[in-house]
């Protein structure tokens, strides 16, 4: 009886052995969107087909569109409370909202206060005034003119972040200051990658508008993804190559979303102090386990000298790469151990 159960496990274990299917090979795959945070998305990932690398990205397409849709301070979408009806109704009324929202500027207000300021998604009035001017001045080159410095004083005073109430409880928002307006283009994009990621499948690298995240390795083998850091002077080149094989990249680069003015070119990142584009720095790419927080420091630490930058990313576990006006590229020991080339 014995020698007859021993042959038919034999035989089971012979037969299971034998029916073990073999794994399918994984290729990978990039996925390509345009519609989200009016900047390219790039999905990237390793998948048994297209069509289930599909299935993967856009799932994360789909979660970044509902921060888009949340987030956008310039357009309503049917059904939806999101930042454009925050600001045009939160000076008169609170506004209930999506508790992502309530998330989001909590955030915001936590990124405030680690900048000293430098951060501030209170600056809507301000950045509006260089928003106009500089869409007239890329449409009109000839005529292209800065904001006056009278009505961007004026702006200023409606940019405390300490009159937008957050209420938990109630679910709402509201402006004490009616004129004060929210701008969240230094934290949106690399908030929501963050917490897209957060629900993604390992291995992928998600790159939204340059806010770079990667969910793990680029293969199973814990093969690293090779990430770029951007040449001001030349969009098509990278300064250095590094590894990432999990955490986030965001670079601030004063070579966006540009215009020029009696011959002098002007970017976006604005200085709260000054009111004026930055002045330190070329770029600045941080690395750090958030994309959100990734995104914030990046603009901060634009907005800083190397010393105070330094110190800021050391404490949050930050690594830092600095272009400085002359060419000069320096970084913190932590990036140049990721280093490539």
């Amino acid at each position: 009886m014995r020698k007859t159960l021993s042959l038919v496990l034999i035989l089971c274990l012979m037969l299971s052995g034998c029916a073990v299917p073999a794994v399918p090979e994984q290729q990978q795959y990039t996925a390509t969107f345009l519609e989200l945070f009016d900047t390219v998305t790039t999905i990237i990932g390793r998948a048994e087909s297209e069509e289930a690398f599909r299935e993967k990205a856009e799932a994360i397409r789909d979660d970044l569109k509902r921060y888009h849709e949340l987030f956008d301070i310039y357009r309503e979408y049917p059904g939806l409370t999101n930042l454009k009806t925050v600001n045009d109704r939160a000076g008169r009324e609170p506004v209930k909202v999506d508790g992502t929202i309530l998330d989001f500027l909590e955030d915001c207000k936590d990124y405030y206060a680690l900048t000293e300021g430098r951060v501030n998604v209170a600056m809507g009035s301000v950045l509006e005034l260089w928003h106009e001017a500089r869409t007239d001045g890329i449409q009109d080159p000839a005529n292209a003119a800065l904001p006056s410095m009278e009505e961007l004083e004026a702006a200023k005073q409606h940019t405390d972040l300490s009159c937008v109430v957050i209420d938990r409880e109630a679910g709402t928002v509201f402006f004490t200051d009616p004129l004060l307006r929210l701008d969240v283009g230094a934290a949106a994009k690399g908030w929501a990658t963050q917490r897209a990621a957060e629900k993604a499948p390992a291995g992928m690298l998600i790159s939204v508008g340059g806010n770079v995240c990667a969910t793990g390795p680029k293969t199973p083998e814990g093969t690293p993804w090779v990430i770029g850091v951007q040449n001001p002077d030349d969009p098509d080149t990278n300064l250095h190559t590094f590894y990432l094989s999990g955490g986030s990249m965001v670079t601030s680069g004063d070579y966006q979303r540009t215009y020029t003015v009696d011959g002098k070119r002007y970017h976006h990142i604005i200085d709260p102090e000054t009111l004026m584009p930055g002045a330190y720095w070329r770029s600045v790419t941080v690395l750090c386990s958030d994309s959100g927080l990734a995104d914030a420091l990046s603009t901060g630490l634009f907005l800083m000298d190397r010393e105070t930058g330094e110190a800021l990313a050391e404490k949050l576990g930050a690594e830092v790469l600095w272009v400085a006006y002359d060419g000069s590229v320096s970084m913190t020991e932590g990036f140049q151990s990721l280093l490539r080339n």
